[in-house]
């Protein structure tokens, strides 16, 4: 099973001092987080795209070449780029190149973005949401399949036959980032595309039907549903304590989520409800190194995931708790999945 990291270079006020870190800052910070996540022997680390003053990765190809630069092995993957309001075409050749400069090393996760920032600042009406994504994806996978393009469609103008390059030295792996939409499940599976499963409230069994949804549309698709991988993504922190990973996960996750809520109508984030949340059938992945193993067994066996991306910074945490969890994940928690494989 893959274990590896996400992150949005997250730059919300700290609750407790109120200091913010610049961009700069932050993205020196998630270049150094992953260049441990290789040293610690964790899988693919993954940057979100995001165009708000609280997020610093609204580049994620850029950030994701500096890391390639200082690595040799670990994957390197968005989380997610918004492929509604992007063209497929400069997407393509920017992971194109990342993954020739990283010799073989770069992922593509594409989505229709949770956030929607992305809309008005590229022009895009938030009415063609579902339709966007679904024809720029098509489009996408055109240009990964072959080197010249002739293509029409309703949101870009048409390619006469031109050729996209540079071309990579294998297919540049493709998958859908899905929130819970089982609509999104089925064009996943339609077009044989592995899926990142956000799960990030709620219990995951209520999430097992959308695996069963992805694995029986690539059968009736003539996929091998064993062939094509699915992934989950979620909230959590490994501590040496599970009252340590309790204490320093919740000020900044709690200023974070309350924030988002408040933006969209939810009320803020509670102690009771974090405490229920990190509990065995919570959503938060969080406590000591055997928790979070147990927890990400627990996933696999419920979903049937092959790979589990743990997001530790969801607001703004010191740096060096990040890196211990960092640590922990992979020279702790993984060994522990790995043995009960």
């Amino acid at each position: 099973m893959e274990i590896g990291l996400t992150t949005f270079a997250e730059m919300i006020p700290d609750p407790e001092t109120g200091e913010t870190l610049g961009p700069g800052v932050r993205l020196r910070q998630v270049v150094d987080e992953a260049v441990l996540a290789e040293q610690v022997g964790l899988d693919i680390y993954a940057i979100g795209e995001h165009h708000r003053p609280d997020f610093a990765s609204s580049a994620p190809a850029v950030v994701l070449a500096a890391i390639a630069a200082r690595t040799e092995r670990i994957q390197l993957s968005p989380a997610v780029t918004i492929l509604s309001t992007d063209d497929p075409v400069r997407v393509f050749q920017q992971f194109a190149t990342l993954d020739l400069l990283s010799s073989g090393r770069a992922e593509l996760l594409v989505g229709r973005g949770s956030f929607i920032e992305s809309f008005p600042l590229f022009g895009h009406d938030l009415a063609d949401y579902d339709d966007l994504f679904g024809e720029k994806l098509d489009l996408l996978l055109q240009i990964r399949d072959n080197e010249k393009v002739t293509w029409a469609g309703r949101f870009r103008p048409p390619i006469q036959g031109q050729g996209i390059y540079p071309r990579p030295d294998r297919p540049l792996p493709i998958w859908v980032g899905v929130g819970g939409n089982p609509g999104s499940m089925v064009r996943a599976g339609e077009r044989g595309l592995p899926v990142a499963l956000a799960i990030i409230g709620g219990s995951p069994e209520r999430f097992a039907v959308l695996g069963e949804i992805h694995r029986r549309t690539l059968a009736a698709s003539g996929y091998d549903p064993t062939q094509v991988p699915l992934g989950v993504h979620a909230h959590g922190y490994v501590a040496d304590s599970e009252e340590q990973a309790a204490e320093e996960f919740y000020p900044s996750y709690a200023a974070a989520m309350s924030k988002i809520g408040q933006e969209r109508g939810w009320p803020p984030m509670t102690r009771q409800q974090y405490d229920a949340m990190r509990g065995p059938g919570g959503s938060l992945v969080l406590g000591t190194a055997e928790q979070v193993a147990e927890k990400i067994v627990r996933w696999r066996d419920i979903l049937g995931v092959s790979r589990f991306m743990l997001h530790v910074s969801v607001g703004t945490m010191p740096h060096d708790q990040v890196k211990r969890s960092i640590e922990l994940l992979g020279t702790k928690v993984a060994p522990l999945v790995a043995a009960a494989s």
